[in-house]
């Protein structure tokens, strides 16, 4: 994906397809693997994301005197940010080559979208010798940074890049030395690039990025979009159990029952905090071992057995245990910040309490 080879093939192969009434079966092979790759399953954000980015293309195509408006997808982890993010690369990629085929016979394909990962610790050098490395600009350890930062601008003009992703912005801190000359360097990109910048992160917002001289200019330039978790509800719309939806309508499994998963979705938003990510992977492995044990369903039962990531199961678990050494008649509670005796006479008021806290 960091390399305009990969991103090419993951633009233009086709992405996984769900199962279509009248097609013939497949393989149990072939169904792990679609499970393992699975759809992606649009959600608010993808969808805001990518009018925002159409937008901003048109907006900036003719700006020439200042850098173009950019945008920034913020939050937490697992919150379905790169996700949003391939989904409008590929969109932009197909859309500029449907518009502007190469010539028959030419051996250089458009190269409309470029997707760089900013390296950890990252310096100016480092960053620009990501950009030169995605379209195979040659360098040396003894080229400059501005030896590498004219080759890039040159290329990617030449090239007709119209979309920079940026991700892993969280990891740039212009606090120290090299974080400042790092975000002084994409200042400079976005101001010779031609292109519309996409940078993504996580809780962007709580980083340094947002503060001091070179924060406000950041600020003053980009559109923030929070790619959050999912609320249960929203007004008078349940968007997490929509998505629910989509998924289980995605599924290819024999016998599920159509309805299942979206009547847990109480449950499932429990389970993942709301978060796309665990969301998805949840289902998919409830689907792998639906198709391994031979059920070929998902209940609750196989849900509630999946192990999850850190962050949904600490969600899910607080981290409160009883103490086994305890005198008669007293019980001994502790969690990481607390340790409290409780009594049988105040035991159901601290119960009530402690679960009110936790919920």
């Amino acid at each position: 994906m960091t390399t305009w080879q990969g991103w090419q093939h993951f633009a233009t192969t086709d992405p996984p397809a769900p199962p279509q009434p009248g097609d013939p079966p497949r393989s149990t092979d072939e169904r792990l693997a679609y499970h393992s790759a699975f759809v992606t399953i649009r959600t608010p954000a993808i969808s805001q994301l990518a009018t925002q980015v159409r937008t901003l293309m048109i907006l900036g195509r003719h700006q020439h005197t200042t850098a173009r408006p950019s945008l920034i997808v913020t939050g937490p982890a697992a919150a379905g940010k790169p996700t949003a993010l391939f989904n409008v690369g590929r969109a932009c990629h197909l859309a500029h080559i449907r518009k502007n085929p190469a010539p028959p016979g030419s051996a250089h394909a458009a190269a409309p979208v470029a997707y760089v990962l900013v390296p950890p610790g990252a310096t100016a050098k480092t960053l620009i010798t990501e950009f030169a490395r995605y379209l195979g600009i040659p360098t040396t350890t003894r080229m400059t940074q501005t030896q590498i930062t004219k080759a890039v601008c040159h290329t990617y003009t030449a090239a007709g890049v119209q979309l920079v992703l940026i991700d892993e912005i969280h990891r740039l801190n212009p606090r120290t030395t090299t974080g400042a000359q790092t975000a002084d360097l994409i200042k400079d990109l976005t101001e010779r690039l031609p292109a519309t910048f996409v940078y993504a992160g996580i809780n962007v917002t709580d980083t340094p990025l947002f503060t001091g001289v070179r924060g406000a200019q950041l600020a003053g330039r980009a559109t923030l979009i929070t790619c959050g978790p999912l609320p249960a509800r929203h007004g008078t719309h349940q968007p997490f159990r929509d998505v629910i939806t989509d998924i289980e309508n995605a599924l290819d499994l024999h016998h599920h029952k159509p309805g299942t998963l979206p009547r847990h979705a109480p449950y499932l938003h429990q389970r993942t905090a709301g978060r796309i990510g665990s969301l998805t992977r949840l289902i998919r492995q409830a689907a792998i071992t639906a198709i391994h044990d031979g059920t070929e369903r998902i209940t609750k039962t196989t849900l509630d057995a999946v192990r999850l990531d850190h962050l949904a199961e600490q969600h899910r678990r607080p981290t409160a245990t009883a103490n086994p050494t305890r005198r008669p008649g007293k019980t001994t509670l502790t969690s990481k910040n607390t340790k409290q005796t409780i009594t049988p006479q105040n035991y159901l008021h601290h119960t009530q309490t402690h679960s009110i806290q936790n919920t």
